[in-house]
């Protein structure tokens, strides 16, 4: 596996953390750990799953507002005559990439 595709299997489990799916996921994990093993699931164990959903729900809402914030950036972008047309495809791009790209225009900018 390259760190390339290292990166993008990163980024994609990221945003599968924030589908509503995720939650169900942790419901049937919190099943399973009450059929299979009772004994073990004390107060602990509700802080854990506790947890878990709170921080899905975090990832969710960042997810959601991150989504319509690129919205409304690519709305603009598309208003905008004579902005570059390849900036509403940048958040398809890996964090490093994008933090690559970041870096070049700050060097181009005049001081």
């Amino acid at each position: 596996m390259t760190l390339h595709s290292f990166r993008h299997a990163f980024t994609r489990f990221g945003e599968l953390a924030a589908h509503p799916a995720a939650f169900g996921i942790v419901a049937l994990y919190a099943v399973f750990w009450i059929v299979f093993d009772r004994e073990s699931f004390n107060w602990h164990g509700v802080a854990t799953l506790a947890t878990w959903i709170m921080t899905l729900f975090i990832t969710r809402t960042e997810h959601r507002d991150t989504q319509a914030i690129q919205a409304k950036l690519d709305e603009l972008l598309k208003a905008q005559e004579g902005a570059r047309g390849e900036l509403r495809t940048l958040d398809d791009q890996e964090p490093e990439e994008i933090v690559e790209h970041r870096q070049q225009v700050r060097r181009q900018e005049p001081n």
